[in-house]
């Protein structure tokens, strides 16, 4: 596919955009990437959910003799939490890149384009 650029100069320039095809994903790379975005992404959570843990167990304290067994679990969870979420990260990203690349060989894998950026200046 060709482009009009405008180069140096204002002065338009053809460049052709490059096809490329995605035809395999490393799975334990994606697996790994994956667990880290789960992990940070749980770490948004753990504030609101440390504060509906206190909650609870502070709800409780006013209802019943142990107050502190909701309140317990609750905030187990809440420290586990990031790591539950790293490791479910981890299965997800290893099993989606797996059947990616099984359906890739069957369909082609994905098409996009690129294309070269000019330089930037600081």
């Amino acid at each position: 596919m060709l482009v009009k650029a405008y180069g140096l100069g204002g002065r338009p320039t053809i460049k052709k955009q490059k096809k490329k095809e995605l035809s395999r994903i490393a799975p334990l790379r994606a697996g790994i990437v994956t667990a880290v975005l789960y992990g940070i992404m749980s770490l948004i959570f753990v504030p609101f959910l440390l504060l509906a843990a206190l909650a609870a167990g502070h709800r409780s304290a006013a209802a019943g003799p142990s107050p502190a067994l909701p309140a317990f679990f609750g905030l187990t969870f809440v420290v586990l939490m990031p790591a539950i979420y790293a490791i479910m990260g981890f299965i997800v990203g290893v099993l989606s890149a797996a059947v990616y690349n099984l359906v890739a060989r069957w369909t082609g894998g994905l098409q996009f384009e690129v294309r070269d950026l000019a330089p930037t200046t600081a």
